[in-house]
């Protein structure tokens, strides 16, 4: 070995270093953040227990400021698994190329799920088409059902673009759609349907306040994702433990009845979307 060999060589630890699988002794586990976070870190407990027996270590629930927040936390290693929805994956994806799609929450035995689009009732907007001229809500800019799928659906539809035919508006969480909505702040809104009719049974929001409009077509249901560094034997483990979990009080978590296996190409159609919405992937936090 010569000495500029000899030179490189402690440079070159560190690389192989990261190169090697990890097997990390705590998993974090990161959660949407669409809604509350500590109603959703505490209603997770349960899930918490049931993760650490089954992969035989320590569990921790983590649960972003954002959307952007949990992709960065994907993309620098700072959650080791993360449920995402289908676009904030695809975005993450774009920018950690290495992580793996593995699971896919199944609703009434279907992958596949829609976002509602709701109107204040007696209000300004009764159908897409009266849109124009009007203040759109909408969740996290990274959000498939209360962002992406609503946007494309009001521009396939009656062909109104967003921030041209009618404002755009980002209030964060899906919760916070559906009040912005009923109070009448924003006359229309778009958000996930599992959601919206979750917070009318739960009396958050009234019915007698709100009106379905539309609803989109079916798009991927939100994706379990893992790092792709991970061991080999360790991302086995995590993987079965969701695809075999059938317990519909840790579940309901996710808001599925279960988790089917699923791959990155099963995302290519929110790409497509993001394409049709002239959407740079690479600009979008």
């Amino acid at each position: 070995m010569n000495r500029r060999s000899l030179l490189a060589a402690p440079l070159l630890l560190p690389a192989i270093a990261r190169a090697q699988p990890r097997d990390p002794s705590r998993i974090r586990l990161a959660l949407l953040p669409d809604e509350n976070a500590s109603t959703i870190i505490q209603n997770a407990q349960p899930l918490r227990a049931h993760l650490a027996r089954e992969l035989g270590r320590e569990v921790q629930i983590v649960v972003t400021t954002d959307y952007s927040s949990m992709i960065e936390a994907m993309r620098f290693g700072r959650i080791e698994v993360g449920y995402f929805g289908g676009f904030s994956y695809v975005l993450a994806k774009s920018r950690a190329p290495g992580i793996e799609p593995f699971a896919v929450g199944v609703e009434r035995g279907a992958t596949t799920y829609r976002s509602a689009l709701i109107a204040t009732a007696g209000g300004p907007v009764q159908k897409l088409e009266d849109a124009r001229g009007q203040a759109v809500a909408f969740g996290d800019q990274a959000s498939t059902s209360s962002h992406l799928v609503p946007r494309a659906t009001i521009l396939q539809r009656t062909g109104l673009v967003g921030d041209r035919d009618y404002r755009v508006v980002h209030v964060g969480t899906h919760d916070a759609v559906a009040r912005t909505v009923e109070s009448g702040r924003a006359p229309l809104g778009g958000l996930s349907e599992q959601i919206y009719r979750t917070l009318l049974a739960r009396g958050i929001v009234r019915r007698d306040r709100l009106v379905d409009v539309a609803f989109s077509d079916p798009v991927p249901n939100y994706p379990m994702v893992m790092q792709g560094d991970l061991a080999p034997e360790l991302k086995q483990a995590i993987r079965s433990a969701f695809l075999n979990l059938r317990d519909p009080e840790l579940l309901r978590n996710f808001r599925v009845e279960g988790f089917a296996p699923t791959d990155d190409a099963a995302y290519d159609v929110l790409r497509e979307t993001a394409r049709i919405l002239d959407l740079d992937l690479s600009r979008m936090s």
